[in-house]
């Protein structure tokens, strides 16, 4: 129970920074733009894009991704023309006009993160200190992970990558110390 309740402080903890870490920091945003104007973009796609997806653009079919002379094509076609990683939904997002499910969904992670950190803090041997470390740690990798991975592969810009850094970095730091606090209430000093 000890540990549900320091992953529960710590999802609190960590959802609140999110908020403020996109609503009033922007680190989340860093690095994204509106594309104006948008309809014909969005008409564009509606045409070609048959269903949702992550669509990459240029590109070949998947069966064509490992044949040399198939990628050869493209990029003599395609080469210096532009890139596009788009996550499209031909029906809109819904998210526009009611963030209510998506902050649940939202809140969800963040309580299932918090308990997976709060377990992993409870079996660190050491004080205060080590715990909100190792938090601190384990934000940094899931950055690693996730965030520096698509810089690389899809062409993040880095400063949207290096705003993430600063809310996982920051957020898991606030979120370990709210549940290393926690689970280091009435612990007995060796």
């Amino acid at each position: 129970m000890r540990v549900f309740v320091a992953g529960l402080i710590g999802s609190i903890v960590f959802f609140m920074w999110g908020a403020a870490a996109h609503m009033f920091l922007g680190l989340g945003d860093r690095g994204m733009h509106v594309g104006t104007p948008w309809q014909g973009t969005l008409a564009a796609l509606k045409q070609d894009a048959p269903e949702p997806g992550i669509y990459f653009l240029p590109s070949t079919t998947m069966d064509k991704m490992g044949d040399p002379a198939a990628q050869a094509a493209l990029q003599a076609e395609a080469g210096g023309k532009g890139y596009a990683w788009i996550v499209y939904h031909p029906d809109g997002n819904p998210g526009a006009v009611d963030m209510g499910p998506n902050l649940g969904k939202q809140y969800a992670t963040d309580l299932l993160s918090s308990l997976i950190c709060a377990f992993v803090l409870s079996l660190v041997v050491g004080g205060f200190g080590k715990r909100v470390l190792v938090a601190t740690a384990m934000g940094v990798f899931a950055w690693l992970v996730v965030s520096v991975t698509y810089w690389n592969w899809y062409l993040f810009p880095l400063d949207y990558t290096l705003g993430l850094l600063g809310k996982f970095l920051i957020g898991w730091a606030l979120a370990g110390a709210a549940i290393a606090w926690w689970l280091g209430r009435g612990e007995t000093r060796a």
